[in-house]
């Protein structure tokens, strides 16, 4: 077991001097067109039970950016789980990963961030007519691109990596098992298409 940041740093040596130089407290001009390229974000937070990331899609660039210190994310319709949100009212702390499809570059942005219901914000953001319940105000502490490595090692955009998802379980079928029966299966995944389509906004 690594025990020390001592430990750590003599396997790893120092970083690039770039790497540390990309990063900024603010949304540069640049990083400005990777936030608005960008359909799908990984939100991270924290809070009294632990930690959470969740999945964020909607249209490219439906993280605004209103300025260079300030972005804003609709919270679409979901599970109604809200443990992202719950947890940014009790702690603030985030931590965004932008992905690209087709791009290799990835985005990062720390901050803290609160919840709004604003009318007026609500409505700026409707989509087929329909408002978010909520808006994530992140303000930005940090901000930058990651190199592609992972990205590449992964193939994620290749063609052949469509396949790996093919023969997954569905979520009816892991509904069933993880709540023992009763729920979920076959009924819940014939259902499912037509039910998202409804409630995507």
């Amino acid at each position: 077991m690594i025990s020390s940041i001592e430990e750590l740093e003599k396997i790893y040596g120092s970083p690039h001097s770039a790497s540390v130089k990309k990063q900024i407290d603010h949304i540069s001009p640049l990083y400005r067109k990777l936030i608005e390229a960008s359909p799908f974000v990984a939100l991270a937070s924290v809070g009294p039970e632990g930690m959470d990331c969740t999945p964020r899609g909607d249209k490219a660039g439906f993280v605004r950016v209103v300025d260079e210190k300030t972005l804003m994310m609709p919270d679409r319709r979901g599970n109604n789980r809200i443990d992202t949100l719950r947890n940014i009212i009790r702690d603030p702390r985030v931590a965004l990963l932008f992905l690209i499809p087709g791009s290799n570059t990835t985005f990062r942005v720390n901050g803290v961030a609160h919840l709004t219901a604003d009318a007026k914000v609500l409505d700026s953001f409707k989509e087929a007519g329909k408002p978010p319940r909520s808006v994530i105000v992140v303000s930005v502490e940090a901000a930058y691109f990651q190199c592609g490595r992972a990205v590449i090692r992964a193939g994620l955009w290749k063609d052949e990596a469509r396949a790996l998802g093919q023969d997954l379980p569905t979520a009816g079928e892991m509904i069933a098992e993880t709540v023992g029966g009763g729920e979920g299966g076959k009924d819940y995944d014939t259902a499912w298409e037509a039910r998202a389509k409804k409630s995507l906004w």
